[in-house]
């Protein structure tokens, strides 16, 4: 499995005021609580490419930065406090070479503004693992129409594990778990908000970042080279009929089902939690330790051959011609 991740150098991103001023940001052991740090004026993200291993990551040929072959760990969760108040968090990778630390690398998790103070008010050894899965995972919005078997709407948060829903490839599924989180509507977690009727849905959907929807094309309108296509939601934001919606806090939901299956939201299609290597960490133990144990859940299809690069999608009207396409 491979990752891009849009990182920081270190150097980008130090310690302003405090014990290590002058410093860059580095692995939890050598940070200190209430330093203040402050992103450089030029500073600009680079894409970290990766493949996941047993544990950790390996750094890809043609990535811009690290080096081919490296292993990086996910090594914190750190949380800055901006001069407002507000708080955001940031991940930190460590680049290593025969068990020394060659380079570092910061994943915020929120946009820092350059030159802006933020102070480190808190260091999670123990979290970063989990976050990152978070980012990546599929989920709904509350208040969003879920349809079930019998062709009822109902909200998802009124869901419970068991109930039947619509699939389109398999019929009526019983749902095997629903996970619930709230978190700030920032950065990655900032939802994507798809207006009413831009793909032909029935009301506005929300879903996270990363979830797909899915589009069967009567003609090829993107140059696809097929009719079944599974669109991330951060991929069709237009600025006008998609959205990001930020500030605030979401509520988010997730459904796994004994396999990867597209359902229908608000009237379209889009696809349940994929568990993979990355996502799976975000799931309670007990359903993470049946999945490895082979229970229901290993070994789901996850329709990958549909997936669609974000490049297909960079026409501004993108949007309106998946809406065409999907009607004829």
């Amino acid at each position: 499995m491979q990752e891009t991740l849009p990182v920081y150098r270190a150097d980008d991103f130090t310690v302003i005021h405090g014990v290590a001023e002058g410093e860059p940001v580095s692995f939890a052991d050598e940070l200190i609580i209430d330093d203040s740090y402050a992103l450089a004026r030029a500073a600009s993200r680079a894409e970290l490419r990766l493949e996941r291993q047993e544990s950790a990551f390996r750094v890809l040929p043609g990535s811009a930065v690290g080096e081919a072959g490296r292993i990086v760990h996910l090594d914190s969760c750190l949380t800055l406090m901006g001069s407002g108040g507000d708080t955001l968090e940031a991940l930190i990778l460590v680049e290593v070479e025969d068990g020394a630390a060659e380079a570092i690398y910061l994943l915020p998790l929120a946009p820092l503004a350059a030159e802006a103070e933020y102070r480190l008010v808190g260091i999670d050894r123990h979290a970063a693992t989990r976050r990152f899965a978070e980012v990546a995972c599929v989920a709904f919005a509350r208040g969003t129409r879920m349809t079930m078997a019998t062709g009822e709407q109902r909200p998802i948060e009124t869901l419970r594990p068991g109930d039947r829903l619509l699939t389109r490839d398999d019929g009526a599924r019983p749902l095997l778990w629903m996970g619930q989180r709230t978190l700030r509507a920032q950065g990655d977690f900032a939802p994507v908000l798809i207006r009413k009727g831009a793909l032909n849905n029935e009301n506005d959907l929300v879903l996270a970042p990363d979830n797909r929807v899915f589009v069967w094309q009567r003609q090829d309108a993107i140059g696809a080279g097929r009719s079944e296509l599974l669109v991330k939601a951060r991929h069709l934001v237009n600025g006008e009929t998609v959205v990001r919606v930020e500030g605030g806090f979401v509520d988010y939901f997730q459904l796994l089902f004994e396999q990867h299956q597209i359902i229908f939201a608000e009237g379209i299609a889009a696809e349940s939690l994929l568990v993979d290597p990355r996502t799976r960490e975000a799931l309670p133990d007990e359903v993470r330790e049946g999945l490895m144990q082979g229970a229901p859940g290993h070994g789901a299809r996850a329709h990958l051959s549909y997936d669609v690069a974000e490049s297909l999608l960079s026409s501004p009207d993108a949007v309106e011609l998946l809406r065409r396409a999907a009607v004829g």
